[in-house]
């Protein structure tokens, strides 16, 4: 049975990626025409805000296991809790993903104004989305992918290689985690332009997809059955197009 501090750690990240996902569904998307236009300071920022909550909400509950590993070595090594180091390693996990949302918000800037995806953020040029599967597809068989999503999976060694003293250590671990994690998923998160960026039901099912690769013990597999499945919908988008 986990001990207390497990708990208290494990229970404060759930309810960071609760409150991430109550934010979404009680906020509605950053729209230009309700924004001021699409290139104003204020589209930019909401559309900031969405994508890094967003990614609170979608990578914590993966991320979850490693920052509890990360816990229970630092208390090993201390004697005591050490809930500082812990939220200082998530903080710069999320840091990566914080510079993410920032790419994706200038992505979602310029595919609107291009007239790639509507202003709901989902794909309206069959040709564009082929493409984007197809990418995703070839991306989920290539080594990179499969070194990434190995270190994401297995990150016992990484913690105690790569161990670095004090809070600022920890952050900096957290980061390093955080881009292999980056690594992993960043173009599984760029299917968000397919369904729809603030569709919560594609939301979750591409979060659900990102936990069953990394926490399942077949997560390998699901690795190569989603890149298959994106290359057959990539064939069947082009197809009909």
């Amino acid at each position: 049975m986990a001990d207390r501090p497990t708990l208290v750690t494990f229970a404060a990240l759930m309810a960071l990626a609760a409150l991430a996902w109550a934010w979404l569904s009680v906020t509605p998307m950053p729209m230009p025409a309700t924004s001021g236009g699409l290139y104003t300071r204020h589209y930019a920022l909401h559309t900031f805000t969405m994508w890094f909550v967003m990614m609170v909400g979608m990578m914590t509950p993966s991320v979850a296991p490693t920052v509890l590993l990360f816990d229970r070595v630092n208390r090993r090594g201390q004697g005591a809790a050490p809930t500082g180091r812990s939220a200082c390693f998530l903080a710069g996990y999320l840091a990566a993903w914080f510079a993410f949302s920032i790419v994706a918000t200038a992505l979602q800037v310029g595919l609107i104004a291009a007239g790639w995806i509507d202003d709901m953020g989902a794909s309206v040029r069959p040709l564009g989305t082929a493409a984007l599967l197809f990418a995703v597809g070839l991306y989920q068989w290539l080594p990179v992918k499969a070194a990434c999503l190995a270190h994401c999976r297995g990150p016992a060694q990484f913690i105690v290689a790569a161990h670095r003293p004090g809070p600022w250590g920890a952050c900096v671990m957290g980061l390093h985690h955080g881009l292999y994690c980056l690594g992993c998923c960043w173009l599984l998160m760029a299917l968000l332009f397919v369904g729809g960026v603030m569709d919560l039901a594609w939301v979750a099912a591409i979060s659900a997809f990102v936990i069953a690769e990394k926490l399942l013990a077949g997560g390998m597999w699901v690795r190569k059955l989603g890149g298959t499945l994106a290359l057959f919908a990539a064939g069947m988008v082009f197809a009909t197009r």
